[in-house]
Formats: structure tokens, C-alpha cells, sequence
């Protein structure tokens, strides 16, 4: 999978075989070889590559385009699949999902919208945690300034 992944993503950010080889620090021939199937990257290569490529190390050699779609989403974002609302409103959150961000029974969750973008669900406990790390920054910096 790792040629296929590597070709497909690397034609998706636009990189030639050199630029990437360039980027990696490797040479052409040897990004070539690695589309060819006629070699691995190293575990170094790959790590490298894989964050070139801004995907995890997993993605890069195990992603299987005919299940999840046409490209591999970047490091950090996730598609779970759809979920249909009910006529209350409930959904269910798919176990891939509460499994990667750790939702349990009884979390509360915080439900934002923009108009533009869309709907994103947060752990309320996250949010209020990065609320409350900006409020010690701020007084930091208002400190550091004699406010």
C-alpha cells in the first residue's frame, strides 16, 4: 500500500518525484522506487515521508483508497461515516468516533455552529480546560506588561 498511498498523496499536494525526494532527503530514484513497489522506505524514509505527505505513518502504509474514498485525510481529521438524526434530534456518535476522542456515557458535549462551515461537537470539559489555559496566559502576559 505504502507505493500506491505515497504516488496518490503526492500527486494530491502537487509535489513532483524530486520535490519530494528533495523534501524527504532522499534522492528521485529512489522516491521512484518506492512508487514502483520495488522497495519500503525505512522506518526514518517513512516517518519523514509521512509527515511530507501529512499523514500518519499508519495511513501511509496501510490506507486502502477502495473502502475510505479517494485520498487519505490529513494527520488529525477523521471521517466516521454519517449518522441520521431522529425526530428528536438524537444521533448516535459511531464507536470509531467516541473511541478516538474518548467520549464516554454521561460526557457532555458542547454543539457549535457557523453558519458557513457547518456543526463541530467538543467535550464541554475540553473547552472549558483551553478557556481557562487562555485566562492563565492572558494574566501572564498582563503581568509581564504590569497591567
Amino acid at each position: 500500500m505504502i507505493s500506491s498511498n505515497n504516488q496518490m498523496l503526492r500527486r494530491a499536494k502537487g509535489l513532483t518525484q524530486e520535490a519530494l525526494a528533495h523534501r524527504v532527503g532522499v534522492s528521485r530514484q529512489t522516491v521512484a522506487k518506492w512508487e514502483a513497489g520495488e522497495s519500503v522506505p525505512d522506518l526514518a524514509n517513512g516517518s519523514a515521508l509521512a509527515e511530507v505527505l501529512g499523514v500518519t505513518l499508519d495511513v501511509l502504509a496501510n490506507y486502502r483508497p477502495t473502502e475510505l474514498g479517494e485520498v487519505p485525510p490529513p494527520r488529525g481529521k477523521h471521517i466516521f461515516g454519517s449518522v441520521r438524526v431522529g425526530e428528536r434530534g438524537q444521533m448516535v456518535i459511531p464507536k470509531r468516533a467516541r473511541e478516538v476522542f474518548g467520549i464516554e456515557p454521561g460526557d457532555e458535549l458542547l454543539l457549535l455552529g457557523d453558519e458557513e462551515r457547518g456543526l463541530a461537537l467538543v467535550k464541554s470539559s475540553a473547552f472549558l480546560a483551553s478557556i481557562e489555559r487562555f485566562k492563565r496566559e492572558m494574566g501572564a502576559k498582563d503581568s509581564e506588561r504590569g497591567e
